[in-house]
């Protein structure tokens, strides 16, 4: 009687048709949990700015023109952009600024333990409190009849409006605006001031540098491609920024997005095409803040691993 002489199999062939099922299987419900992300980047980025460029190119009648893009060279867009820059670029000024020594004396700074969570959970909500509510909270602290402008006036002697400070100007809207500007900064720079190793401040030490050595040799130039990306998002978050200045100022203070709403749903200034190009000029200006910020942050993480 012979025996079937059994060939071993290999224990790759034995284990690779059970590891692929379940290689592919995973895989395709990893790319499964990301279609509700790209359906809803879809949705709300890359269909709104197709119709926004479609729409920049057509007159009224639905006809291909440069006309809307020639239009953004009139006097009153061109001031409403600068405008918007300005207001943009100061406020990312101050609240990089005073975020920067608000992460340091949090995170940095010796402060007790419990004083970093209170600040990081403040700063989480007030970098998203905006709109209606931030503009009536500042109307009710620092308006003409507010309850600061109030005590000031009535227990102190100090005409806050006689001293020349206003609200509704230019300073008084980016002092509203800082008020979101820093605790953002706060999130987004805490990361990279955790990343200052302690090693860096006690070599330098050893070597004789002082505190401000420190900082002006190792920790300033390792920390300076993160604030300048962080000065670049913020200026993009206040460049977009719509409810709070229309809630604060209504339409006298003609910053792009104020401009940009009259043109789609005013009832005088009605051409929503100059609209179209209008907001094609801001996807622009922020996409050019966001990739610089993206780049400048991958340089970041690179000198902090």
């Amino acid at each position: 009687m012979t025996t079937a002489e059994t060939v071993p199999q290999s224990p790759t062939r034995s284990l690779f048709p059970s590891l692929i099922p379940g290689f592919a299987g995973g895989l395709r419900g990893s790319w499964l949990g990301l279609v509700p992300f790209f359906g809803f980047c879809l949705l709300f980025l890359v269909l709104p700015i197709v119709y926004l460029v479609t729409g920049a190119f057509q007159n009224a009648e639905g006809a291909f023109t440069f006309d809307n893009f020639a239009a953004l060279a009139t006097p009153n867009i061109v001031a409403a952009y600068s405008l918007s820059i300005r207001l943009s670029l100061v406020s990312a000024l101050l609240g990089t600024v005073a975020g920067v020594l608000l992460g340091y004396a949090v995170i940095l700074g010796g402060l007790p333990r419990w004083v970093r969570p209170i600040f990081m959970t403040f700063s989480g909500v007030a970098s998203n409190f905006a709109g209606i509510p931030l503009a009536f909270a500042f109307i009710a602290t620092l308006g003409r009849i507010g309850l600061v402008t109030v005590v000031l006036r009535d227990v102190f002697g100090f005409n806050l409006y006689g001293a020349g400070f206003n609200l509704f100007s230019f300073w008084g809207v980016a002092l509203t605006y800082l008020y979101f500007q820093m605790p953002l900064m706060l999130l987004i720079v805490a990361p990279a001031l955790d990343g200052l190793k302690a090693e860096w401040r006690e070599a330098a030490e050893i070597l004789g540098a002082s505190r401000r050595q420190y900082w002006q040799m190792v920790a300033l130039p390792v920390l300076f491609p993160s604030i300048l990306g962080c000065f670049l998002l913020l200026f993009a978050n206040a460049f977009g920024t719509l409810a709070t200045v229309y809630a604060l100022t209504g339409s006298r203070f003609a910053v792009v997005p104020i401009v940009l709403f009259q043109q789609i749903q005013g009832n005088v200034l009605y051409n929503p095409n100059l609209g179209y190009a209008l907001a094609v000029g801001m996807v622009v200006i922020m996409a050019v803040s966001n990739t610089l910020y993206l780049v400048l942050r991958t340089r970041a993480e690179r000198w902090q691993k």
